[in-house]
Formats: structure tokens, sequence, C-alpha cells
């Protein structure tokens, strides 16, 4: 490494203890470097706005924030609700498996942790906590395991970075995220059913089975949404970011027309929420960037192709020490800069090990949400905190089991690569 590429490495990490935002640190340490190479000082602007303008596949990431925002408003989430209350509320420890549930109906919608554990999140506690059914901290810990999934079953933000960084098919990566996604439900609901066994969790009163057909027709339209978007990717009809738009269009339809319940106030207000939260997410992928150049000026990738050849080692074992590292680096990093810092880092060396990108980034994606809930730094923590005033050392005290399942699930899908890649080649993946 040359000595600017050190002291860029050190403003990075300096900053970013100082607590300045992530995207900022990158985009200032590459300022630093490019001043001591003594090469242009626009080339970062230069970079950032062509890497951001030049990517269609980037106008995807504001249109899914849009349509999970419209999605969270109005009545479309109490509708979902009561539906899977109607389903799964009847067993023990059923408002926790509704939790499960519905995170996985609505990752079909969002594509985003955050905006899970945000909205429909929000909603699930006040229902748990109601007349002490379960502690706060129990319905907080795993609200946020739960919203993890959100991620990984399309459609999915992270993925578009991580298609953007990697070049791989947008497509395939959704397709390969629907089985982890619900293996990872499957587990989080097992521990919730021991857990509620144990401590004598009380059954809650079943909804009488002739409300189920109303409450299904309430939902359906709502049901429908991941269904339209995944026919229309893999049906030849649409791009993934046409389907993003086709997402939102259908979001507000059916927030406005069929629902009625979105009034011209709470649209406008949306679309504001949505433009901070767009702006956040381009200046961080802005920087990741950037710095991606940085990395490509300093030939690291030819170097990691190199180290890997030289390596003695297994693609299961190299596979195993980068989900380590990833999780460590998960407790004091946001999954964002992992995507397009990180995990970019080791592309090279995956393709020199023969490791299956689509695998690799799916496994790679997993494991980032699972930082998302792991201590100290876990973001999703910090939002349900500061939407339900939950206290942190409650949630950090009830979160270990149900972060337990999450990482026999990713070891799962470390070991069984079909897992990820059985769906992906159903519709004619070639890796």
């Amino acid at each position: 490494m040359t000595l600017a590429f050190i002291v860029c490495l050190g403003v990075l990490l300096a900053l970013a203890a100082l607590g300045a935002p992530i995207a900022l640190s990158m985009i200032v340490s590459s300022i630093v470097y490019v001043a001591m190479r003594g090469q242009d000082m626009a080339l970062p602007a230069e970079q950032l706005i062509q890497g951001i303008y030049d990517s269609y596949v980037i106008l995807a990431v504001p249109l899914f924030i849009v349509a999970a925002n419209i999605m969270n408003a109005g009545t479309v989430s109490e509708r979902l609700l009561g539906f899977v209350v109607a389903i799964v509320g009847r067993f023990r420890g059923g408002l926790g498996h509704v939790n499960v549930v519905a995170s996985l109906i609505f990752a079909g919608m969002s594509g985003s942790a955050v905006a899970d554990a945000a909205g429909i999140g929000k909603l699930i506690i006040n229902m748990m906590r109601e007349g002490g059914r379960y502690t706060a901290g129990y319905a907080a810990a795993i609200t946020a395991a739960s919203s993890t999934i959100g991620p990984i079953i399309p459609p999915s933000i992270p993925m578009v970075l991580y298609a953007l960084v990697s070049d791989q098919s947008i497509g395939y990566l959704f397709l390969g995220g629907i089985v982890p996604g619900l293996i990872m439900g499957a587990v989080l609901m097992l521990m919730n059913a021991r857990i509620s066994a144990r401590r004598g969790f009380k059954l809650e009163e079943p909804v009488p089975v002739r409300q189920i057909p109303r409450l299904t027709v309430n939902a359906f339209p709502a049901l429908m949404m991941p269904v339209i978007l995944l026919v229309g990717i893999y049906g030849g009809m649409t791009t993934p970011t046409e389907a993003a738009a086709l997402a939102a269009l259908y979001a507000l339809f059916l927030s406005v027309v069929f629902y009625r319940a979105l009034s011209f106030r709470a649209f406008w207000d949306i679309m504001r929420v949505s433009a901070r939260q767009s702006a956040s997410v381009g200046v961080v992928i802005g920087g990741g960037l950037i710095f991606n150049y940085i990395v490509a000026s300093e030939n690291i990738p030819a170097h990691m192709r190199a180290f890997a050849g030289a390596l003695d080692i297994s693609p299961l074992m190299f596979l195993l020490m980068i989900n380590v590292l990833l999780l460590l680096l998960g407790c004091l990093l946001d999954a964002s800069t992992l995507i397009l810092v990180i995990i970019p880092l080791f592309l090279p060396a995956c393709r020199e090990l023969g490791i299956d990108l689509v695998h690799f980034g799916v496994v790679a994606i997993v494991n980032c949400m699972i930082g998302l809930i792991t201590p100290p730094y876990g973001i999703v923590l910090f939002v349900i905190n500061a939407v339900t005033g939950i206290s942190l050392r409650e949630m950090i005290r009830e979160i270990w089991p149900f972060l337990g399942a999450l990482l026999a699930a990713l070891l799962a899908l470390i070991l069984f690569p079909d897992l990820v890649l059985w769906l992906p080649r159903m519709f004619g993946y070639a890796g």
C-alpha cells in the first residue's frame, strides 16, 4: 500500500471513530488521498457523479424507498397484521409468530430492515406489550431480529447495492434471497416457540374461522405486491428498476384508490421523507464509489487475487473466514459501508477460488443484516429505541437467542450453497 492510501484509511477510521457520518468520512478521506497523490481535486466529484448518474440500477433504490413508505402509511399495515394474526396468532407465542410472518410478508414490499422495524414493527411491539402479554425487551428483540429478513426476500436495497459493485444480475440475487429469507423466518419462529413454552406466554384469543375469509380479502391486494414485482422481473416484462417503479405506483394505487387511506398531505410528507432517505443512501453510495476508485487505483483487487491464488485454503474455509470477519466488522460498521467498501475487496479472491458470486452475495448480505442487530452498533436496535422508547439494555438482554438462531441459519447457507442457488438455477442461472 502507498503512503497516500495508508493515510486515507487512517483519516477514514479516525473520522468514523469521532462519530462522523460514514459517507462524509469516505469522501473526506478520498479527497486527502487525491491531494497526496497530486491528482485533480475534482476527481472525487467526477467519480461520484458518473457512478450515480451512469448507473440505471441505482434508480431502483429511491423507488423501493417510496413504495415502502407508502405501504407503511394509512391502513395497509394494519390490514396485513389483521390477516397474519388470524392465521398464526392462535398458537403459543402467537404474537411473536405474527411478528415474524408479518416481516416475511412486508419484506416483499420494503427491501429495508430499518423501514420494517420503524413501520410495521412499531405496530406489532405495541400489540405485544398490551396487557403485559410480553415484556418490552422481548417484543423489541424479536421485532429487531425479524426485521433482518426485510432485505433478504426481494425486493432488496442491499442486493441492488451489491449488484452495483459485483456486476451480478439483480434478478438472480433476488431469487437467491427467497429461500434464505424463509429459513431465517423459520428459525426465528422455532426459537420464539421454544422461549414461549419455557416462559409460559399465554395463548391469544383465536380469531373465529368465519372471519378469516374477510380478513384475507382485505389483505389480498397488499399481498399481491411482491407477486407482481417478481412476475414482472422473471416474466421478462420489466427490468428490476422498472419493477421498483411499478411497485411504488401499485402501493400508491392501493393506498389512494383501493383502501382510500392516504390524503394529499400524507402523500406530501411521504415524498419529503423518501427524498431525505434517498439522498442519505445516495451520499453513501457516492462515497463508496469514490472509495472503490481509490481501491482500483491501488490495484488492490489484483493483489487480493494473487493472495488468494497463493493461499493453500479451500473455498469453504475462505468463505467461513470472510464471514467471521464480516460479523466482527458488522459490530462496528453499517451494512452499506460493508457492501460498498469492504465486500468488493474480496470479490477477486472469490473469483480466483471459484466461489459463486450470487451465493457469496446473498450470504454476505445475510451476514450484514445480522450486523444490524449486533451490539454495540446495531442500528435497528437504535431505531426501535427511538420509535418505542424501549431501552437498549432491555433489548440487548433478550436479543441473544434470536441472534444465535440467525447465525445458525447463516452457517447453513454457507455450508449448503444450493439453499441459495436452487431457485436461480431453476430460472436459468448457469452458476
